[in-house]
């Protein structure tokens, strides 16, 4: 770097420039409006006719979802791969990773890299996650370690307020076993549902924060499954879906786990109602939205799970999930929610885990109040709001950060 009076360059490769902003699917156009820079500025840049300043370049990673030490490397790495698999709304349709979920798998391994860093100056060392599983195990025999391991049973389960708080508990519960948990905003779910990123330590699943409630929660457990068995994905709820032979069974094996995690098979055929129930393939929308309800979960798992058992048949199954899709889609045009504080959509958004990560590394002096606005993408006038709702939820929820 080069300092004229107060003005202190940042002196960078060209070529990283042009990487990062087109990894991004960017157009110069684009960034220059994002800077509110004349668009020859921009290309004098890459061009290496002129540099940024280390003000300007920070701006550049928070746009481009980059570290800032990206830019000073060597040589342009190795970006991550497009994610294979993939959970969404919309199926019998070819897909392609859109440049928007390319952002947001990007922006998490940022984040990631992120924690990583900061847990090795805090504490010397990341622990590790321990958990893992196979495609030779039964499902149901997993779904009920999993419930151990996130130490989570159906008295406390049928206790919960409301799908936010169960969603809430599933997720605290899950970056205890050093998981980091995100939640994407700006992209559809018909494009993207969940994904996972099964690198170690410190793996990461990502939330449609547009997806309702309970089906988070089914992602989240399917994303989990993804990483006890060591891989990555953005995976899709629907089995039917078009893929080879062996993904085709990885997906079939996610969905059945993360229907025994949610909905353990004891439990629900020891339901009062599902006892008087015994003998009929029939399940009334009224029995359905109370076993729902009961558990958390949609009512589409819950007949998934009354069909494994053998208590409903497939064509009734089939015919009910079809009005299942309508009625989603119904809900999903019709929720419009109101304004959400911003300390809310900062712990929402990041995660308790992350956030409380942050904020200790900041009281310790491991990093800048500048370093602190990039990683949480807010002002620093917002930390004493940021702060309070972070540890109120850290308590309502019994949360050992």
């Amino acid at each position: 770097m080069t300092e004229t009076s107060n003005r202190v360059d940042a002196i960078v490769k060209p070529d990283m420039l042009i990487w990062a902003r087109e990894s991004g699917g960017f157009s110069k156009e684009e960034v220059a409006h994002k800077l509110r820079i004349k668009l020859q500025k921009l290309e004098d840049w890459e061009k290496d006719v002129s540099n940024p300043t280390v003000k300007q370049l920070r701006r550049l990673g928070e746009i481009y979802k980059r570290p800032l030490a990206v830019f000073y490397l060597p040589e342009k790495p190795v970006d991550f791969q497009p994610l294979r698999d993939f959970r969404r709304i919309e199926v019998g349709i070819e897909f392609t990773q859109p440049i928007r979920l390319n952002l947001q798998v990007r922006l998490a391994s940022y984040r990631r890299q992120v924690a990583m860093d900061l847990l090795e100056d805090l504490y010397g060392e990341i622990q590790k996650f321990d958990y893992r599983t196979s495609l030779t195990e039964d499902p149901e025999k997993i779904g009920v370690k999993i419930r151990e391991i996130l130490r989570v049973n159906y008295r406390e389960q049928i206790k919960w307020n409301d799908n936010y708080e169960a969603l809430d508990r599933w997720r605290l519960a899950i970056e205890n076993t050093n998981v980091l948990v995100f939640q994407s905003s700006g992209i559809s779910p018909s494009e993207m549902r969940g994904f996972s990123i099964g690198e170690f330590p410190l793996p990461v699943i990502g939330l449609n924060i547009k997806d309702s409630p309970k089906g988070r929660i089914f992602t989240l457990l399917h994303e989990f499954t993804h990483i006890m068995l060591k891989q990555s994905g953005i995976c899709d709820v629907d089995e039917g879906y078009n893929r080879l032979p062996e993904e085709q069974k990885v997906e079939i094996f996610c969905n059945h786990v993360a229907g025994a995690s949610l909905i353990p098979k004891d439990d629900l055929l020891n339901e009062d109602l599902v006892i008087r129930n015994k003998g009929k393939d029939m399940w009334t929308d009224s029995d359905l939205s109370f076993l729902s309800e009961r558990f958390k979960a949609s009512k589409e798992v819950v007949l998934r799970r009354l069909l494994i058992f053998g208590r409903t048949t497939t064509s009734f199954y089939k015919s009910k999930r079809e009005e299942f899709l309508k009625e989603y889609e119904r809900l999903r045009r019709l929720r419009r929610g109101g304004p959400v504080p911003l300390q809310r959509k900062v712990i929402s958004s990041a995660g308790l885990t992350f956030v409380h990560l942050v904020l200790n590394s900041y009281y310790q002096e491991k990093i800048t109040s500048s370093d602190l606005s990039d990683y949480l993408e807010v002002r620093l006038k917002h930390l004493p709001k940021i702060e309070n709702e972070a540890m109120s939820k850290s308590v309502k929820l019994g949360a050992l950060i």
